[in-house]
């Protein structure tokens, strides 16, 4: 049977009824703001002929795509020729020309090699700031494990590299497969390698303001005071234990910042009832920075060192803050 003229409007209008999100993230975001940060990417050449590359939005939409439904780079380029949802948001048509996983990697090092997602992130936030969500009713800070694939190395070899070596009886093929950057930590018992995705966000939107990130082995007070957010409209600061010391409750009453950070208990001083009781209302509040680890469960990355890995992790940052603003203002 012959498609009719409107049959294709008439099948993205039900994909949108039917939950697709990314209609209301094409309407909230201004893409085109990007698009003075994204324009060093590229390098602007007098040369004639040669196929002309492809937008710098267009590629960092696909990179937001990838991150959205956690995809390779293959499984970007199938989705896209694959699912009309996609090409919609894209602005390509079916039939039209589509980046191959091979184009896709190569922008995301050229964003990792000039080292963007934090101007990207200030982007974002410009415009979140601008649509009204300003940072209001205090600031949440946590910390969540990123792990990568575990490296079997011998002592010998993990003692170089915590040194900053490499053994030199690793081949070239076999570095190259190698995270030297990722770092081993306990959490519970339990033996965890890779990063840690350090946060702040603000307590009524639950938008991430500020965020750092480390090794695994950082101890989580250790960049404490770099994610304090000064634009947020109230004093108040909830952490959970592990953040307190007498070194930051001075820091924060010298900075006019009011401590909501859980109390420790230890061997010899166990916490007594009211103690324990303040730490309960504190986590009523604390517990809204477990919210958004919670949207960001796919937290596995697959790449080596600790740029690449820095900047999926920033992605998961941006993405989820373009998410959560999509849903509090559709």
């Amino acid at each position: 049977m012959q498609p009719g003229f409107f049959d294709h409007a008439e099948r993205l209008d039900l994909l949108e009824r039917l939950g697709d999100p990314l209609p209301n993230l094409e309407r909230t975001v201004d893409w085109e703001s990007f698009r003075e940060t994204l324009s060093t990417v590229y390098k602007s050449s007098a040369e004639k002929g040669g196929r002309p590359g492809y937008d710098p939005v267009l590629m960092f939409k696909i990179l937001v795509l990838q991150q959205f439904y956690n995809l390779s780079d293959d499984q970007t380029e199938f989705q896209i020729r694959d699912r009309y949802s996609f090409c919609r948001f894209l602005g390509l048509s079916p039939e039209g020309r589509v980046p191959d996983a091979k184009t896709i990697w190569v922008f995301r090092e050229r964003l990792k090699q000039h080292a963007l997602w934090q101007a990207l992130f200030d982007r974002l936030m410009e415009q979140i700031n601008a649509a009204g969500l300003i940072a209001r009713k205090g600031q949440v800070v946590d910390a969540a494990l990123v792990p990568v694939p575990k490296q079997r190395n011998s002592r010998t070899e993990n003692a170089q590299i915590k040194q900053g070596e490499v053994p030199d009886e690793w081949p070239e093929n076999k570095r190259r497969q190698k995270d030297v950057d990722g770092r081993w930590t306990k959490k519970h018992g339990k033996s965890h390698y890779g990063y840690k995705n350090h946060i702040s966000i603000d307590r009524q939107h639950k938008i991430i303001r500020c965020f750092s990130i480390t090794s695994a082995e950082v101890h989580d007070s250790q960049v404490f005071t770099d994610l304090l957010d000064p634009e947020n409209r109230s004093a108040d600061v909830w952490a959970d234990s592990a953040y307190r010391s007498q070194v930051h409750e001075s820091l924060l009453k010298e900075a006019g910042y009011r401590s909501h950070i859980h109390r420790k208990a230890t061997r010899k001083r166990p916490l007594n009832e009211r103690a324990q009781e303040a730490n309960r209302k504190r986590s009523t509040c604390r517990a809204r920075v477990e919210h958004v680890f919670a949207q960001q469960t796919r937290r596995l990355v697959r790449t080596i060192g600790k740029e690449r890995a820095a900047f999926k992790i920033a992605m998961m940052n941006l993405v989820y803050n373009m998410r959560r603003w999509a849903y509090l203002a559709g």
